[in-house]
C-alpha cells in the first residue's frame, strides 16, 4: 500500500454563516461549526484511504474566536498521520473579512477517523509522507496525542508510552 501526503487527501470546506446557523449572540453556533468539521474531516480520511470511513473521536476542539453573521467560512482539514486502521485529521478554520479578504484563523480541531470495510470492520490504510514543515511538526506530534489518548482510555498504561516518557526522561 503506497502512502500519500497530507495535500493528496486535503479537503477545503466554505461556508457563509447563515442567520439559521446562529446562537443568540449572532455567532456561529458550536455545534454547527463540529458538524461542518466533521464533514471536512471525513472527506480528508476518506481521500487518504478511498474507504468508508467512521468518526472515531473528536479529541480537541478550540473556539478561540467568534464566528459572526454573514462571515465566510473556510475548513482546511489535512491528515497529520495513520496508524493501522485509524487517521489523525487537523482542521483549521479560518474566516474572512468581507472588505479586504484577509484570512484569519479563528479555530482549529483534531478528530481520529477510522478505515472500515463493508462490515464495519477496521481495515488497514495508507501510511502519511509529510512534506512541509507544519506537517512533519503535526506527524511527530500525532504518536504522542494517541498515546495520551490511550492511556486516558485505558487501552495502554503510561509506562508504556514510550513517546511520552521520553519527553520527560
Amino acid at each position: 500500500m503506497k502512502g500519500k501526503t497530507p495535500k493528496e487527501s486535503q479537503a477545503t470546506l466554505t461556508e457563509i454563516v447563515l442567520p439559521n446557523d446562529t446562537n443568540n449572540l449572532n455567532n456561529l453556533m458550536g455545534g454547527r461549526l463540529l458538524h461542518w468539521m466533521d464533514i471536512a474531516a471525513a472527506i480528508t480520511a476518506h481521500r487518504h484511504c478511498n474507504r468508508t470511513c467512521v468518526t472515531a473521536s473528536v479529541n480537541n476542539v478550540s473556539f478561540e474566536n467568534p464566528i459572526p453573521r454573514a462571515s465566510i467560512v473556510t475548513l482546511e482539514a489535512n491528515i497529520s498521520r495513520s496508524f493501522r486502521s485509524s487517521m489523525e485529521i487537523f482542521i483549521d478554520v479560518w474566516i474572512e473579512d468581507s472588505l479586504s479578504g484577509e484570512k484569519t484563523k479563528c479555530n482549529e480541531a483534531i478528530y481520529t477517523f477510522v478505515a472500515v470495510d463493508n462490515m464495519g470492520k477496521p481495515v488497514k490504510v495508507p501510511e502519511v509522507t509529510p512534506e512541509t514543515k507544519l506537517e512533519k511538526l503535526r506527524y511527530d506530534g500525532a504518536l504522542r496525542r494517541r498515546q495520551l489518548s490511550l492511556i486516558l482510555a485505558g487501552k495502554i498504561k503510561a509506562n508504556e508510552a514510550t513517546e511520552l516518557k521520553a519527553l520527560f526522561s
